[in-house]
């Protein structure tokens, strides 16, 4: 009689670790306007209106805040259409990205 094995078999399953988080940083200058600063906001990471005066608020008093926290591809994404956004107008408008700890 063959020696059969009655045991399922288990497949290891790879662990998938989750991506690294970068965070978005609005840096305060002192020349681009407030209202172009919230539509930016408003416009490019979608927050109520509310939200992107608190943002912008907090960046002017503070110097740099952070705006919202996402992988890698999309803060650099963000953050780029954001500064293009305000270099499109000749503003210094500057967004960041940091790799969240």
């Amino acid at each position: 009689m063959p020696d059969t094995d009655l045991l399922p078999k288990t497949r290891a399953k790879p662990k998938t670790e989750k991506p690294r988080l970068w965070k978005v940083i609005l840096l305060n200058d002192d020349f681009t306007p407030r209202d172009f600063v919230t539509a930016v906001l408003m416009r490019v990471f979608r927050m109520t209106e509310g939200e992107a005066l608190g943002v912008m608020m907090t960046a002017h008093r503070k110097g740099a805040c952070v705006v919202a926290v996402y992988t890698k591809e999309i803060a650099e994404t963000k953050a780029r259409l954001g500064t293009d956004a305000g270099a499109a107008r000749g503003y210094p408008l500057t967004f960041t990205t940091e790799r969240e700890e």
